[in-house]
């Protein structure tokens, strides 16, 4: 480990958080992983800050050419309603009334025209005065730090950098542009680093279940190589996960906007990623422990369902004509339960649709990205599911991609891949996720009715892809 990755800034000194308190306020709502979109954010609160790298000296007699931070903050932000929050600085743990994100900060005297595009703003005060701050993972000299740590399993201040296997040195690291709601970096087309950015204490799903299907020799989720973790006065918190890179692969919603752009078939695929996500399935079930489902904990399920769908009709007026058609959906799973039939319940992918699965150049499909929905709380992305949940969400996203490819929405396409991804799982789960048609209509309704209220909010222009989702499963043969 080089020797200046040797300080770390105490919680108990705001001085560094108070000085990029105002630059943080502009730059961390432009950032398309932050979470509180409309709010403005409006104080911060510390959880850890580590000095990676010292500043460089303004005595002309520079230490470096960066100094590499890392923070963990709590972002406050005004409520919806009218009154105005005041919140101080604070380094007291974690606290309430925000969410908590991971930064990586850079400084320099000056930036270089090619770190333009990472640009957090100049400091005019506090320990990192006349310094110009970015962020800091543009930056290969950053990454290679954070790599040098976990190859050397590093403690440094709060955090912890931990690995399963060796990693050689000197491999070069390249910032991926396409970042959804976490940040990747590929070192040498060899490890992908995931850099998560909203972050919670606790056992966070995206190691965890990873680690367990290492255990289980699952070869369809790359093993974590190595990972990063901060402790703090509570439970860690998982800051990143270090995978194998699968060079040449292809991102499973990519693949089928453009076979489905040459018309060309994609039920083979489709039926071959039903076999892969049922294989890791089976793992999972062998890897942590599973539950029975009986009434009490099915009617609780159907509640949760019953009350998300009122919440979305009452903000989106389209949705109210066929509340009572969904709202059957539920009913009859509830009904079922009352008679006595109990499900298997087991850890799950709980975000599964085509952009979480890669297709290698020989065209083995795998499974990525086990965080779970990242609006849920940690709690509920480790309860055990019917497995249902994650097969309802793999067949809305092809429904998905039959209307987001150029050309007139494709519904045969969708309907010839979702049979074929549910004759690949039954193939190797040996159980067609069909056969219990009642779960699977409240699991999709559950989730089209999601997805109606978030693109209601978010993107208007995609609402009549649910919509069209509504309409069948409202119907009285929603087959």
């Amino acid at each position: 480990m080089s020797e200046a990755v040797t300080r770390s800034v105490p919680t108990s000194n705001p001085g560094l958080l108070a000085s990029l308190d105002p630059l943080l306020r502009e730059w961390l709502p432009r950032q398309r992983w932050f979470a509180g979109k409309g709010r403005p954010v409006t104080g911060f609160s510390l959880v850890s800050a580590t000095e990676l790298l010292p500043p460089p000296r303004q005595d002309g007699t520079p230490a470096g050419r960066l100094g590499l931070y890392h923070l963990i903050v709590v972002a406050h932000q005004q409520p919806a309603g009218p009154a105005p929050v005041t919140v101080t600085i604070t380094g007291t743990g974690t606290p309430p009334g925000g969410d908590c994100y991971q930064l990586l900060i850079g400084a320099r005297e000056a930036l270089p025209p090619r770190l333009a595009p990472a640009l957090i703003g100049h400091v005019q005060e506090g320990p990192l005065a006349g310094h110009t701050v970015y962020e800091a993972l543009y930056d290969a000299r950053s990454a290679e730090v954070i790599m040098e740590a976990l190859r050397t399993r590093a403690r440094i201040g709060a955090l912890r950098f931990d690995r399963r296997d060796e990693i050689r040195p000197d491999l070069v690291p390249r910032l991926m542009t396409a970042e959804q709601s976490n940040s990747s970096v590929v070192y040498g087309d060899t490890f992908i680093l995931k850099v998560l950015r909203r972050v919670v204490p606790g056992t966070n799903p995206d190691l965890e279940l990873p680690l367990a299907l290492a255990r289980e020799g699952c070869p369809r989720v790359p093993a974590p190589t190595a990972w990063m973790t901060a402790e703090t006065s509570g439970e860690p918190y998982v800051l990143g996960v270090l995978q194998p890179f699968l060079q040449g692969a292809s991102d499973g919603w990519e693949l089928s906007l453009r076979e489905l752009a040459k018309g060309e078939d994609f039920a083979a695929e489709a039926r071959a990623l039903g076999r892969a996500t049922a294989e890791v399935h089976t793992a999972l079930a062998r890897a942590l422990p599973t539950v029975t489902l009986g009434h009490s904990q099915m009617q609780a399920l159907v509640d949760g369902m019953t009350e998300r769908l009122a919440a979305a009709a009452q903000a989106v007026p389209a949705l109210r004509p066929h509340v009572p058609g969904l709202h059957s959906a539920f009913e009859a799973l509830a009904d079922l339960a009352a008679e006595g039939a109990t499900w298997t319940a087991q850890r799950i992918h709980g975000d599964l649709h085509l952009g979480q699965c890669l297709r290698s150049a020989s065209g083995r499909w795998s499974l990525i990205d086990f965080e779970g929905e990242p609006a849920k709380t940690l709690a509920e992305r480790r309860m055990p599911q019917p497995v249902v949940r994650d097969v309802a969400g793999m067949l809305r996203s092809f429904d998905y991609a039959a209307h987001s490819a150029d050309g007139p929405p494709a519904p045969d396409w969708a309907t010839a891949c979702r049979a074929a991804f549910c004759t690949g799982y039954a193939d190797a789960g040996g159980r067609d996720p069909r056969t219990d048609p009642v779960l699977l209509r409240a699991f999709e309704t559950d989730k089209a009715v999601y997805e109606v209220l978030y693109e209601a909010r978010h993107r208007p222009d995609w609402l009549p892809v649910p919509m069209s989702a509504v309409r069948r499963l409202a119907a009285p043969d929603p087959s």
